[in-house]
């Protein structure tokens, strides 16, 4: 923009949709003070309506159609955007961005930033060499790492051998404002057939796809009814979210017998309402990062029950906000679902201890502050005279 001389960031990832990193994007753009830095957004594939969601009217939104594999062939094509942006910054998020980071050197941006998010299917737990060694190539490209949980923070130290001193552990955010509960208690969710008032209900949400696993969900609701067969009475699944598990998942519900004691009305864009309208969240998920929806839960003074992956146990404390179990494990999940529902009094508690929780340690502020001071810290590395507002 001609005439402003606020540093642009520019935001890259593979796809601008639903989804937890995107979600912190998000929040990053609509929450630091608009004096700060001007942002723009660039997708190697596609952005979907799901940027409708920044708030503010300067972020320019870019989307490259990227087909599958290595992006070599975009190189003079990203070369020239970043000449003609001039972006200041260039933020590169997850590996499948992270080739942009050697165009953005040829072209002379000042600082390269790379986030890493959480993992993927071909990646669980970290021990793939080809990532590791696709991650060791391009390192020299990049001056900093921002690590959403401790465990992606020791694997960029332990695996891809990136110095401490260049990782800043940033755990993401969530607006208490808009995620909190009812002074009531849950409230009914607009166009779902159960009552709060009648019913236990336990919900999750998010992509239905293999990472998330919610087929693992499925089959600990069957079991928990199945220990516990008086829930049938009260206890009720609501999984909200799209993809390719959806009908497993139906499958499943409808085989056991359980259908009409859940829900799945697919994506929502009213999620606050749907977590202020459940008893308990459940995260199955085989692989995380910091989960955005773990936050929102328990900002809403939901318990928590989640696999032990990635940064679930960075958020959830074992018996006091919830429970941690193993992952791709029904049995455990179920044990810990009918231990809520039994005992509501607790699960209560726990919720009020989430929230408290959030509110201490994961603030929206905490998290554009820390992403602030990387930026300003960066810029004033390479000369860069920039004196940035501080989070209002």
């Amino acid at each position: 923009m001609q005439g402003d001389d606020r540093p642009l960031v520019l935001h890259v990832m593979y796809r601008f949709d639903t989804g937890g990193l995107e979600n912190g994007i998000v929040n990053l753009i609509n929450h630091m003070p608009s004096g700060a830095y001007r942002h723009a957004v660039l997708a190697l594939t596609e952005v979907t309506d799901f940027s409708h969601r920044i708030q503010r009217s300067d972020v320019e939104l870019i989307s490259l159609g990227k087909r599958p594999g290595h992006g070599i062939w975009q190189y003079p094509k990203l070369f020239k955007l970043f000449r003609q942006l001039r972006p200041q910054i260039v933020h590169s998020r997850n590996l499948a961005a992270l080739e942009v980071q050697a165009p953005a050197w040829t072209a002379g941006v000042p600082v390269r930033l790379h986030g890493e998010h959480g993992r993927d299917m071909e990646d669980l737990d970290g021990n793939n060499v080809t990532y590791q060694r696709v991650r060791r190539f391009y390192k020299p490209f990049v001056h900093h790492y921002m690590a959403l949980s401790r465990d992606l923070a020791d694997y960029l130290v332990h695996k891809v051998h990136v110095p401490q001193e260049k990782i800043t552990q940033a755990y993401n955010g969530v607006d208490t404002d808009r995620f909190c509960p009812s002074v009531e208690g849950p409230q009914p969710i607009a166009g779902c057939p159960f009552n709060p008032a009648q019913h236990w209900l336990v919900g999750t949400v998010g992509r239905m796809q293999t990472v998330k696993d919610q087929l693992m969900l499925a089959h600990a609701f069957v079991q928990a009814l199945t220990l516990a067969p008086e829930l049938q009475q009260c206890m009720r699944l609501i999984m909200v979210g799209e993809g390719p598990l959806r009908a497993q998942v139906q499958a499943v519900l409808d085989s056991a017998g359980v259908a009409r004691l859940a829900w799945l009305p697919g994506e929502r864009t009213d999620v606050a309402d749907i977590m202020r309208g459940l008893h308990a969240f459940a995260l199955p998920s085989l692989a995380e990062g910091i989960s955005n929806t773990i936050l929102e839960a328990m900002a809403s003074s939901l318990p928590v029950v989640a696999t032990a992956v990635g940064g679930n146990a960075d958020l959830v404390i074992q018996g006091q906000t919830g429970y941690i179990v193993p992952s791709a494990h029904p049995q455990a999940m179920a044990q810990q679902l009918v231990a809520l529902a039994a005992n509501p009094e607790r699960a209560q508690r726990m919720g009020r201890a989430g929230r408290q929780r959030v509110q201490a340690t994961f603030s929206m502020q905490a998290m554009v502050a820390t992403y602030q001071r990387v930026y300003d810290q960066q810029l004033r590395r390479t000369g860069f005279i920039h004196s940035s507002p501080q989070h209002q």
